[in-house]
């Protein structure tokens, strides 16, 4: 029995009533639907004063104590400091659900005054409901489904933590300054790691160390891993700790997708592009010659612990390489974090723009794990020309990420989907924070050949995330040639 309350947050329609109905009845919990302690009639006429009343009756709620589930209305996580004031007093799990289909549902119902308005609303919550513990998708699910969904993510949720939700193998992210292993339980754990990070940080006594830096990421290293746990003992109730950036990350994560058909493992990361992105999502790879990642799985991990202070150890360059990251998330939520990203430009980012790019990936994780669904596609945005830059150059994957996304503003503008003024703000943005941002001198024959073998090509076509506006990003399918002529015309015959 849970000892606090329970938020429902999300946009109108999206099953909040019937799903924390479906809850209480099977936990004997009281429910309480805020929008039944108030005239929702009132959003039409004065909705300031609507969010007002919305806002007393939601503090009430918390003041009464217990553990009480609560549905709240569409724009009550979205006034005030009301979402704060439920992620400290209880779990937050947001109901994801699509425009249309929140309408279909509407449809027939009480008056809704904001449904004509539905589409750009739905637009501006979107980034605020992503704040929640978790994301928990609607689409295509009973109600019963939902609901055991949720009660799930419920027992995960806490503090900070951002909740991955996929049913039984959902998992935690902790974030904090003082996360660690003590919720890990296992009978063995077994450490992979860099030798860089393993002179920086005390690890348990089991460790086994790779050399630093991409070229890692092979055949041969991920053989003598495998090999060496074996050695040492390793069965299939071995949990496997990755302790370290992307990197490590990867090909640990590989080895646990694959040795004994699949075991445990812990993320640790300990570089900003890890703990916003890589450790989270379950996709593990090595790379080949011909490109970075091509030889892959998803392996989830148990939960994702990230000790903020692992990040005050790293080097300059590597500190200023992960606002690439950083930026493709900007991008992706919207103005807010934008400007938040900005205003740290120069050190290392608060734990709330942290946590910010890394519940964006978990949303987004949750509603679409295998990319088959087309939103975590949205993810690659700046990786297309990125990983064929990182992997010609050496660049760090931040700075190459960094300038993969120049190359998307340019091509979204070439498109006609963006201003053509994207591209400068971009550079500038990336210039404020240290990173390279002349996308010219990385446009070789070798980058732009590279771009052929991209993991999201269909013979000619490849999947391509263009930009309109900060906060408004989309995939589209372009011709390799036509992209290859978009950032190099002179390349073309």
């Amino acid at each position: 029995m849970a000892d606090r309350p329970l938020f429902l947050i999300g946009f109108m329609a999206a099953g909040k009533t019937s799903v924390g109905r479906a809850l209480a009845a099977q936990t004997g919990r009281r429910f309480v639907d805020l929008d039944d302690e108030l005239d929702v009639t009132l959003v039409g006429r004065d909705e300031p004063e609507f969010r007002r009343r919305e806002a007393a009756a939601l503090a009430q709620v918390i003041a009464a104590g217990g553990d009480p589930i609560v549905a709240t209305g569409g724009g009550a996580a979205a006034y005030g400091d009301n979402l704060v004031k439920m992620m400290r007093s209880g779990a937050v799990v947001a109901l994801g659900v699509e425009v249309a289909d929140a309408r279909k549902r509407a449809a027939g119902g009480p008056t809704r005054p904001l449904l004509a308005s539905s589409d750009e609303l739905a637009k501006v919550r979107a980034p605020i409901y992503r704040r929640a513990h978790a994301v928990v998708d609607t689409t295509g699910r009973t109600i019963e489904d939902v609901a055991r969904r949720v009660a799930i993510v419920e027992r995960f949720a806490k503090d900070d933590d951002i909740v991955v939700e996929l049913g039984e193998r959902t998992y935690p992210i902790e974030i904090s300054d003082a996360a660690g292993l003590a919720g890990v339980v296992a009978k063995r754990l077994i450490t992979i790691t860099d030798r860089n990070v393993a002179r920086y940080h005390a690890s348990p006594d089991e460790v086994i160390e790779i050399e630093p830096g991409e070229a890692s990421k092979s055949f041969a290293t991920y053989e003598h891993l495998c090999n060496e746990l074996i050695r040492r003992g390793a069965d299939r109730t071995t949990v496997i700790r990755a302790f370290g950036g992307g990197v490590v990350g990867d090909l640990a994560g590989f080895v646990a997708a694959t040795l004994f058909r699949g075991i445990a493992i812990v993320h640790e990361p300990t570089t900003l592009v890890a703990m916003t992105d890589s450790a989270i999502g379950g996709k593990t790879a090595i790379d080949l010659p011909a490109g970075k990642n091509l030889v892959g799985s998803f392996h989830q991990p148990l939960r994702v612990i990230c000790n903020l202070l692992r990040l005050t150890t790293l080097p300059e360059r590597e500190r200023r390489a992960g606002f690439g990251e950083l930026w493709k998330y900007a991008l992706l939520d919207g103005p807010d974090l934008w400007r938040a990203v900005g205003d740290c430009a120069t050190g290392l980012p608060p734990a709330e723009v942290i946590r910010a790019c890394a519940a964006y990936k978990a949303a987004i994780v949750s509603r679409d794990e295998r990319e088959t669904r087309g939103h975590r596609i949205l993810l690659n945005l700046g990786h297309t020309v990125g990983h064929a830059i990182e992997s010609a150059s050496g660049l760090h994957h931040g700075e190459a990420v960094g300038l993969g996304l120049v190359a998307a503003a340019r091509v979204s503008s070439a498109l006609g989907l963006a201003a053509p003024e994207l591209e400068a703000e971009l550079v500038e943005a990336l210039r404020r924070t240290g990173l390279p941002a002349d996308l010219a001198p990385y446009l070789t024959d070798d980058v732009l050949g590279r771009i052929q073998v991209d993991k999201k090509r269909s013979g000619n076509l490849v999947g391509f995330v263009a930009i309109r506006r900060v906060g408004a990003c989309e995939t589209t399918e372009i011709a390799v040639t036509d992209l290859q002529r978009i950032l190099r015309p002179e390349s073309m015959p």
